[in-house]
């Protein structure tokens, strides 16, 4: 969406049209804590935190994305990725967006959702899982996480 705050108007790509505020807009501006933004700029927000979704809010979430998924590929996969964001050391945790385009990557692959799951594949590497981690040191960690896990079950 660009946006001219000077001149109270923004362009709405997915619609095609300019819209003109009648009245001064509010301006809500989001943050994934990548960068610090100044303190003169922080000075005049308002500061909201909310909560990463809980895996039935992500169930809603993934089901707006993808009505058809089946249910035992979902289950699994809410399961593995909230496992991943639970790890220690990882910078840069999946987040809606991740879980949404790897869902999609799984459906494409007609992915098993027993290959997802069970005590048997917790120290196995999900499929496609580049999708969900996306920081060469959190890849790194990861693959050292699961290799260390599959010397454990041993």
């Amino acid at each position: 969406m660009g946006v001219f705050l000077d001149k109270m108007t923004f362009y709405v790509y997915e619609t095609q049209e300019w819209v003109t505020a009648v009245q001064r807009p509010i301006v809500i501006i989001t943050s994934n804590n990548e960068k610090e933004l100044p303190d003169a700029f922080l000075r005049r927000c308002f500061f909201h935190y909310i909560q990463f979704p809980t895996a039935e809010q992500m169930q809603a979430i993934v089901d707006v994305h993808h009505p058809d998924l089946k249910k035992q590929l979902l289950d699994a996969a809410l399961k593995r990725f909230f496992a991943i964001r639970d790890l220690p050391g990882l910078k840069k945790k999946p987040s809606t967006s991740e879980l949404i385009d790897w869902l999609k990557l799984l459906m494409a692959e007609d992915i098993d959702p027993a290959t997802l799951h069970g005590d048997d594949h917790k120290a196995d590497l999900p499929p496609l899982y580049g999708a969900l981690v996306k920081n060469e040191q959190d890849i790194h960690l990861f693959e050292k996480l699961m290799f260390m896990a599959r010397r454990q079950d041993r």
